[in-house]
């Protein structure tokens, strides 16, 4: 069977090609060794799915393994106790399955669980369910594992949080006077459900414990190195023989996606099926390139669910701008709410203490959200640019000089009379938005991550293939505009280009405001002042 780049549901060695998880699932195993309880918590279309199937292959030779899936109980299960426990037991029954020769005992109990929900037992309760799954582990000759995915789709539910309550309890019990139970439980969800609260008691308002605070901390990296990448990459080059330099797209598509999964194999799932010229052509830069440019005008279901995210939380909202737009230095605080849920949502990223947008691709994508939105585009700036951009292509090639020149025009003339904090706050975002109508669908543009702080921005623009590399900066004197130019200078070595662009927005009255040429060394600088 020729297998292909997958990037619905489940990942299948025999069908897709796949990063190789085999380290990642050794780590996990140490924990179940241990009998840790556990979550997995990570963004939508991470891999969870895939890594619960890979590992539970990994464990039949020595553990029971039994995978259950929230989402398949519906709505409905979560009604009251009963309900669930009803759901839960014939979920569990089916999952548990008959697996060649199965002990008599264990299947006398798995058939009294699949029983349960057919006889519609008013009384049948969690107390009765766990005594029965109890049971179920004492019967069997090896260690249960039970895995649960899509954990938190429940998660808003009371009895949930008591069927969590009472593993904890059997967990307890389990450490003290040696139960019987569950020799590892997984949870995996978007959201931790370590955090989740449950009442003591209903009419206790304020007394409240955690139904899952034994749970172990779970540290393995789910996502995929540039090294991982490259391994996937070398597999698909020996059935297809194109040519490829797989290093160098791996690194390009790390470079993009930061290793998240989803993201790594679209990638690759364009470039494979929908890139144009050909295999060869295909895995090239200027065939990333394209896809690249897919990736960002793309809808699908995890950017859908991102925007959505973005509608239903402002703090979330202003989080992300602040971010993106003025270049703030944010301390990572895994206590505030609002960074906590960005972190499992997959936006951003804890790096060296602060807080960054997770991956380029994403950045991006926020960057086009938010210029896209109606009062943005309803600006004089952004106006001016759709009818200006036919004047900046020239033989296929951008002028990018010219495009700082009529930004510069426009932004004397449209925003020349306001203050210090507008344009700080509203500069940068400004030419982006000016520049985005001049190469939309054609070219892409993202901000340097390192680049970026409250006085310099760095702006990469690729054009038909050519990239053109723009400081944006706020204007702090002459001998600061010095450093600049030998920041961008060290910046255009590392990228082997001998032309680079600065637009500086300046707040001196006396700025000489315009559009020059300056060279030094080998290297050309066009420098815009506004």
């Amino acid at each position: 069977m020729k297998r292909r780049f997958n990037i619905t549901g489940l990942c299948i060695p025999e069908k897709h090609y796949m990063v190789d998880i085999k380290s990642r699932l050794e780590e996990i195993r140490v924990l179940i060794e241990e009998g840790a309880y556990f979550t997995i918590n990570r963004a939508r279309q991470y891999g969870k799915t895939t890594t619960l199937n890979a590992l539970a292959g990994m464990l039949a030779d020595d553990y029971r393994v039994v995978r259950l899936d929230f989402q398949s109980l519906g709505s409905a299960s979560y009604k009251d106790e009963n309900t669930f426990s009803l759901a839960f037991a014939a979920c569990f029954s089916r999952s548990a399955g008959f697996s060649g020769r199965e002990e008599e005992k264990s299947s006398s109990v798995l058939c009294k669980l699949g029983a349960v929900e057919e006889s519609g037992d008013k009384s049948f309760d969690l107390r009765r369910l766990f005594r029965m799954l109890l049971q179920f582990c004492e019967s069997v000759s090896k260690p249960v594992v039970l895995m649960i995915d899509e954990a938190d789709s429940a998660s808003n539910n009371q009895v949930f949080l008591d069927f969590l309550a009472q593993l904890r309890n059997y967990y307890l019990e389990r450490e003290a006077i040696g139960t019987v139970t569950f020799q590892s439980v997984i949870l995996a969800g978007v959201y931790d459900v370590r955090n989740l609260k449950r009442k003591i008691r209903q009419e206790e308002e304020h007394r409240q414990n955690s139904p899952w605070n034994i749970a172990a901390v779970f540290k393995v990296n789910l996502s995929f190195t540039k090294e991982d990448i490259q391994g996937m990459l070398k597999e698909y080059e020996r059935d297809h023989d194109t040519g490829m330099d797989t290093a160098e797209i791996a690194g390009l598509i790390y470079e993009d996606t930061s290793g998240y999964p989803y993201l790594v194999s679209a990638f690759c799932k364009l470039m494979d099926e929908e890139v144009k010229g050909g295999e060869g052509a295909a895995w090239t830069r200027e065939g990333f390139l394209e896809a690249e440019r897919m990736i960002l005008t793309e809808k699908n279901t995890l950017f859908d669910s991102l925007m959505g995210k973005l509608q239903d939380d402002q703090k979330l909202n202003t989080i992300l701008k602040t971010l993106l737009f003025t270049g703030a230095d944010m301390a990572y605080n895994a206590d505030e709410p609002a960074l906590d849920v960005a972190t499992m949502l997959g936006f951003i990223k804890n790096q060296n203490g602060k807080v960054k947008v997770a991956n380029r691709i994403f950045e991006t994508r926020l960057y086009n959200y938010y210029l896209s939105a109606s009062d943005m585009e309803e600006m004089e700036i952004y106006k001016a640019s759709q009818r200006d951009r036919n004047q900046f292509v020239i033989d296929g090639r951008l002028n990018m000089r010219r495009i700082l020149e009529k930004f510069a025009e426009h932004f004397q003339e449209l925003y020349g009379g306001f203050d210090e904090t507008f344009v700080e706050d509203m500069g940068r975002r400004l030419f982006l938005l000016y520049l985005r109508p001049i190469i939309n669908g054609v070219g892409n543009y993202y901000v340097e991550a390192q680049t970026r702080d409250l006085r310099r921005t760095d702006v990469i623009v690729d054009y038909h293939g050519e990239q053109y590399i723009i400081e944006m900066k706020i204007w702090h004197g002459s001998e600061y505009n010095r450093r600049g130019e030998q920041q961008l200078i060290q910046y255009l070595d590392d990228y082997q280009k001998t032309k680079g662009y600065m637009l500086s927005f300046n707040f001196n009255k006396n700025k000489r405001a315009g559009v020059w040429e300056i060279r030094v060394g080998d290297k050309v600088l066009i420098e815009a002042v506004v």
